[in-house]
């Protein structure tokens, strides 16, 4: 036990620019000068996260040895009795990545480093062709390619519809990352029960499996074998539906297809493995662990695409990887815009290290934002770049964060899509 003990826990709360809702954990010692820093944003409850932190676990953790990560890990994961969770886990890797990032300045290595080295120089990053027709989207592809990508990740507009990760149609429907959008409310009249549909935009599958199939002809066939390519259904599919989706998709030899079941519907991916050679990934909304084990252990995925934050950080995020690998299973850890950049650092440095990592979601952060996080990850030729300084290699400047708080106006929604008939889309 060294001399050094944790001295004060607080979150800093940061919205820079509109869907920027960043949650960052600072972890004072005993030592003067020697902090560290994670990422705990969860865009939808941060003021949850933020009474978890500073509530409840910034008692239990004054006082402790910030050199003990893996048993404050353990002690802090059961000290709320009840495990798991969106909010608890966000507030447990802030604490976590925070740990790691101290452990690296004592060490004066990056975290990288202390977990055992680099794998790679680099990690490949996928950047995202959205947009409202399929001409759009080939002309970001063709323009990532100039730039040196080597995954892009597809989406178009379904005209006349709301879609996933593009906007564009009739519907409003956007990627979250895009910032912050409108609440579905009842339009008037009152007596028009279908009014609150029409007001957020109409989802339907089969429009959208035909747009998105015809998206992926056009694009295969425009840039050939260059790239490779990956589409996000957003677990909107109904089951038999998602695994046809998934046997018409196998000729365009994707990377991956993201999120093509929820995960209360895994059990469906048997199905889709029985049937189809179309590569899998799923994790971005997991939390518990046993929701990503009976899917490394059968095989039935071929990315983990969870996102630290919400399974705890990188304490966690090690051994999903380390199981993942035995299984021949890869990493696509989730990152988009919504993720800090200490986040995203924090990502970097696992992915730089594992030795089954497969490609990592980019995040462009602007000026303004580059400058509240001095030292935060750098993106050129379709790869992300570590500083190599010791720790998680990222600070923030606490000054400038607290000039743009959170804007909390409308609460903390992912607005709902409906089907024509009313019925509420996943998510």
């Amino acid at each position: 036990m060294s001399n050094v003990k944790i001295r004060d826990v607080r979150a800093i709360l940061t919205e820079p620019e509109p869907g920027s809702r960043f949650t960052v954990v600072k972890i004072e010692t005993t030592e003067p000068g020697l902090y560290g820093i994670g990422c705990a944003s969860l865009r939808t409850r941060p003021q949850a996260v933020k009474v978890a932190i500073e509530q409840y676990l910034r008692p239990f953790l004054i006082g402790k040895d910030p050199a003990d990560i893996e048993d404050i890990w353990q002690s802090a994961y059961v000290s709320s009795y009840w495990r798991s969770g969106p909010i608890l886990n966000n507030a447990l890797s802030g604490i976590d990545e925070a740990l790691w990032d101290i452990k690296g300045k004592v060490a004066g290595m990056p975290v990288y480093d202390l977990l055992g080295g680099k794998a790679r120089e680099a990690a490949a990053v996928y950047a995202h062709a959205s947009a409202a027709s399929p001409e759009e989207v080939e002309d970001q592809a063709h323009g990532f390619i100039e730039e040196g990508y080597h995954f892009v990740r597809i989406q178009v507009a379904t005209p006349g519809f709301a879609t996933y990760g593009a906007s564009g149609g009739e519907g409003r429907d956007r990627d979250p990352q895009d910032g912050p959008k409108w609440i579905t409310t009842k339009a008037e009249p009152a007596d028009d029960k279908y009014a609150y549909a029409q007001r957020a935009g109409v989802y339907e599958p089969k429009p959208y499996m035909r747009s998105a199939i015809s998206l992926m002809d056009r694009i295969r066939s425009s840039v050939g074998w260059k790239v490779e390519l990956i589409h996000d259904v957003h677990e909107r599919l109904p089951t038999i539906l998602a695994v046809d989706f998934a046997k018409e998709v196998e000729q365009f030899k994707l990377f991956y297809l993201e999120d093509l079941l929820p995960p209360h519907e895994i059990g469906w991916y048997e199905r889709v493995r029985e049937q189809t050679s179309t590569p899998m990934a799923i994790g971005e909304i997991f939390n518990n662990p046993l929701e990503i084990v009976p899917l490394i252990t059968g095989r039935l995925i071929d990315f983990v695409r969870t996102r630290l934050s919400p399974i705890g950080g990188i304490t966690p995020a090690k051994k999903y990887a380390a199981m993942a690998e035995l299984m021949g299973i890869r990493t696509a850890f989730q990152g988009p815009g919504n993720v800090s950049p200490v986040g995203q650092a924090a990502h970097l440095n696992v992915d730089l290290n594992i030795s089954n990592f497969g490609v990592q979601e980019e995040a462009i952060y602007s000026e303004k934002i580059q400058e509240i996080f001095p030292g935060a990850p750098t993106i050129r030729d379709g790869f992300m770049w570590s500083n190599g300084e010791p720790g998680l290699g990222i600070d923030i400047n606490e000054e400038l964060a607290a000039k743009y708080p959170h804007n909390d106006e409308g609460g903390g929604h992912f607005d709902n899509v409906r089907r024509a008939d009313g019925t509420v889309v996943r998510p």
